[in-house]
């Protein structure tokens, strides 16, 4: 069976409820990627470290529950999970808050066990992360971990990169820009979206942000409800088909539409398909409030027919 690692961070979640209250759950872009992923039938496991306090515990389960591996996540003594809080406005936009300095996430690039981590990427077909996953670590833990995918891909395996933007998790832009260029140059498969990329590329036009973008097979999800989609040289346009609901929070769209391409690339889909895949559920999760759905809201028809998930030529 087809296997995917997610790296990156799970942080508490804080979201609005009624009456100025907060309720609370947990998300981080890459975990909500490997939670609708799980979902989507597809084999994943999650890479990164917690504490050993009960908040770690309960995500630990939470995640097992949802069918997330969590045989490659570390567990640090007196070390505690980020915490963020989901401020939407009327149009569902949201506005993020972060409370992470110190998580246990920020350690994993310099731990002990790091280097066994770092070779088990080449037991997967597919590994996942994002521009947040990269702004968790100093340069010198960024480099080890491109280092490490680029000898997974010798092996086989692929390397996902979604250009997923925070400014505060970054020193400066010119080192964002970097890093940014390191992974476009080591990836196969690149998932961007114009507000990240107009943050560090401040006036480029859609074309040029395309190329910017060094990776064969990329997706560019536009500002309208569309997409710009490359593969094998040539540039495609895929339109999202319309939201019917009320939008209430955007949180984790990009997130469950990495996991809905992905999931459609493994299964044998081409780009363009699975590039109304993604738009499909996240035209369903921006319908609902937090990064997480509930499993009775997930649609059935994400990956038009749907196959038994097999390796792709991704």
């Amino acid at each position: 069976m087809t296997k995917v690692a997610c790296i990156g961070e799970c942080m508490i979640e804080l979201k609005q409820a009624a009456g100025g209250l907060y309720s609370r759950g947990y998300g981080g872009d890459t975990l909500n990627t490997a939670v609708y992923l799980a979902r989507l039938g597809v084999d994943v496991d999650y890479i990164t470290a917690l504490g050993d306090d009960p908040l770690s515990d309960e995500m630990l389960a939470g995640w097992a529950a949802e069918g997330v591996g969590t045989k490659h996540v570390l567990r640090l003594p007196g070390k505690l999970p980020g915490l963020y809080m989901i401020q939407t406005d009327q149009k569902g936009e949201r506005r993020f808050f972060h409370w992470r300095e110190s998580s246990a996430a920020r350690s994993l690039m310099d731990l002990a066990e790091t280097g066994d981590i770092l070779n088990s990427l080449g037991n997967y077909d597919l590994v996942y992360l994002s521009a947040i996953t990269l702004s968790l670590y100093n340069e010198s833990g960024r480099r080890r971990l491109i280092a490490a995918l680029m000898r997974a891909r010798e092996g086989g395996a692929r390397f996902a990169f979604d250009t997923n933007f925070r400014v505060r998790g970054w020193p400066d832009l010119d080192i964002a820009r970097a890093a940014y260029r390191e992974a476009f140059e080591a990836a196969d498969i690149v998932l961007a979206s114009t507000e990240d990329l107009l943050a560090l590329y401040s006036g480029e036009s859609t074309d040029g942000l395309m190329a910017r973008i060094s990776s064969a097979e990329a997706v560019l999800k536009l500002s309208e409800p569309a997409s710009i989609v490359r593969f094998e040289g040539v540039s495609h346009e895929v339109k999202a088909e319309p939201v019917v609901n009320t939008v209430v929070d955007t949180t984790a769209a990009g997130d469950s539409f990495a996991a809905a391409y992905l999931a459609a690339r493994l299964r044998g889909a081409n780009p363009l398909e699975a590039a109304r895949a993604g738009h499909r559920l996240a035209g369903v999760v921006v319908c609902h409030p937090g990064a997480i759905i509930p499993r009775s809201a997930m649609p059935a028809n994400v990956i038009s027919n749907p196959s038994a998930p097999r390796r792709a030529s991704l």
